[in-house]
């Protein structure tokens, strides 16, 4: 119980409330409720949580690592703003990564990881048939990793991992442009994909990797180009 309310707070073991606050925190800033620069109120967290400010300080430090949150000089601490100025490192990188981490999975893959990689496609077909953009956009991203996690290369897992949060990030603001209504997706991709891992055809999971970076860099492109003024009346 926490002694400062009469609120009666579960019970956490050592972590479990770091790993509390850090779970809440990245959904938010993936989600953009909590938006590029906005600013992380440890005070308000710790009323909002009903938890000391200490796990606070720690999830901070994870989300830190994870390029998430950007510490001020004055020891503020902000939501980490998007580098569209450098997209194109980012987009050399995140195709790079696809084109790995897939050839990687064709080559080491087990049944167990196959039926791992179906059920995730499963999930993002639903998310699609739903039409439901924030479920589209993280199933996409869960589904990426199991097939890096699929190739058994941890480092690669953990670069992957990062940019394709940053890429959930961007995607938010292309669908948010939609108001959420989201163009039709073919989810061919993801199953030629699977099978190209299945039957452990390496050039071909390659090429179809590359192939679906390149509709991810297309979406992100087409939202940095998009034409957002209006026609005001002189």
């Amino acid at each position: 119980m926490n002694k400062n309310s009469d609120t009666v707070i579960p019970e956490r073991k050592r972590g479990e409330g770091v790993k509390f606050v850090y779970e809440i925190l990245r959904e938010d800033i993936l989600n953009l409720v909590l938006p590029p620069g906005s600013p992380i109120d440890e005070i308000q967290l710790s009323e909002r949580l009903s938890m000391s400010r200490t796990p606070i300080r720690e999830a901070l430090v994870r989300l830190a690592g994870d390029g998430l949150v950007t510490t001020l000089p004055n020891r503020s601490t902000v939501v980490s703003n998007i580098d569209f100025l450098n997209m194109h490192h980012f987009f050399d990188a995140i195709t790079l990564m696809y084109r790995v981490t897939t050839r990687l999975a064709a080559e080491n893959r087990t049944a167990a990881d196959l039926k791992n990689i179906r059920a995730h496609q499963a999930q993002f077909a639903q998310a699609l048939k739903n039409r439901d953009a924030l479920a589209m956009i993280a199933t996409n991203r869960d589904f990426h990793m199991a097939i890096a996690e699929a190739g058994k290369n941890v480092y690669y897992t953990g670069l992957f991992s990062r940019l394709l949060d940053e890429g959930r990030r961007i995607l938010r603001l292309y669908y948010s442009s939609y108001d959420d209504e989201p163009p039709q997706r073919d989810t061919s991709g993801h199953d030629e994909m699977i099978e190209a891992i299945a039957a452990r055809d390496i050039e071909l999971a390659d090429r179809l990797a590359n192939k679906h970076a390149d509709l991810i860099v297309g979406q992100i492109r087409s939202l940095l180009t998009q034409d957002r003024r209006q026609n005001v009346p002189l």
